[in-house]
């Protein structure tokens, strides 16, 4: 079956990825995407497809579209993004939410909430099941982020029960791969970045802190089987159970490139969670779903990629909307 689907957020690292599959498998596809912190350069090559189409546009305003299916990918994810302007990350989630899930109800569409690890915050239960909580400081400087995905769940879920809109939530953990912002301030992208130019790669803390790093091909197939469920909603946690330190994966970007870097450490920022590792035991029982790509496999592709590009090419971002 043929769908005409909405992928917001669709030219950034992830969302692009996203509707490459969605057009190669025949979908009619809109990427909406405001370029706050993505490129058009990743989703150039689709601009010839019959079934895709791009529209500039902010989910903080309403937008009226006839779609069967939506993605809300769009929001800033990595800290280096959201934190720069954070009112406008949160309005992002909570005003983009009400906004494509109006469009959901109008249409009688299916909508997949991009939701985040880090509704659980610096967590107290490891590794992190669908059950737990979260462990969020309200007022931190992550909150703009947390609490914004937080909030933007229990839309999702409030419009389900009150609307009976169709609605799928997903958890996503650490994600990586080609397309990364250079200088989104994630760890991986800081790691490559550093290596390449033979700096140092800085450590917070004293590197002994987890994640579980999920390469993006295998992200990407378990969010179209989930939005492909009929019988379960969510939420459901999306990522690699393999957990590393960060000092680990710093040595392991310096092997890989054979590069000169050394690690120095430098204090930790605020409301880090110092574990993050997802229990994915639902993933696979409802969604037959577990990743496939090992992470010395996945940051060799990630690697060529960031060689291949013209760091020049990307900046911070500048603007400051609010």
């Amino acid at each position: 079956m043929i769908d005409r689907i909405l992928v917001t957020g669709g030219a950034g690292f992830l969302g692009s990825h996203l509707c490459e599959r969605l057009v190669d498998d025949g979908h009619d596809v809109i990427c909406l995407d405001n370029f706050f912190t993505s490129q058009k350069s990743n989703v150039a090559h689709l601009l010839g497809r019959p079934n895709f189409e791009l529209i500039r546009h902010d989910i903080t305003l309403p937008i009226h579209l006839e779609v069967d299916k939506i993605y809300n990918l769009a929001c800033p994810a990595a800290p280096g993004h959201y934190q720069y302007n954070p009112i406008k990350t949160i309005k992002t989630s909570v005003l983009g939410s009400i906004n494509m899930l109006g469009v959901a109800k109008r249409c009688g569409a299916r909508i997949l909430q991009a939701s985040t690890s880090e509704v659980y915050g610096d967590p107290e239960e490891h590794p992190q099941t669908e059950s737990y909580r979260g462990n969020v400081n309200p007022i931190g400087i992550r909150a703009c982020y947390d609490e914004g995905k937080r909030v933007a769940e229990t839309l999702f879920m409030d419009y389900h029960r009150s609307n009976r809109v169709d609605t799928r939530i997903v958890r996503i953990f650490n994600t990586y791969g080609p397309r990364m912002h250079p200088y989104d301030g994630r760890v991986v992208s800081n790691f490559i970045r550093q290596a390449l130019a033979g700096q140092d790669i800085t450590l917070f803390g004293d590197g002994s802190q987890t994640r579980s790093f999920c390469y993006r091909d295998d992200l990407v197939e378990a969010i179209i089987r989930m939005m492909d469920q009929d019988d379960f909603i969510g939420p459901v946690n999306i990522g690699n159970p393999d957990e590393f330190t960060i000092r680990e994966l710093a040595e392991k970007v310096i092997a890989i490139l054979g590069s000169p870097s050394k690690l120095v450490l430098a204090p930790l920022p605020e409301d880090d969670p110092t574990r993050r590792r997802p229990d994915i035991t639902l993933a696979k029982e409802k969604l037959g779903w577990e990743p496939t790509v090992k992470l010395d496999d996945g940051l060799k592709q990630t690697i060529d990629w960031f060689q291949s590009i013209n760091l020049d090419d990307y900046r911070p971002p500048t603007p400051n909307f609010s």
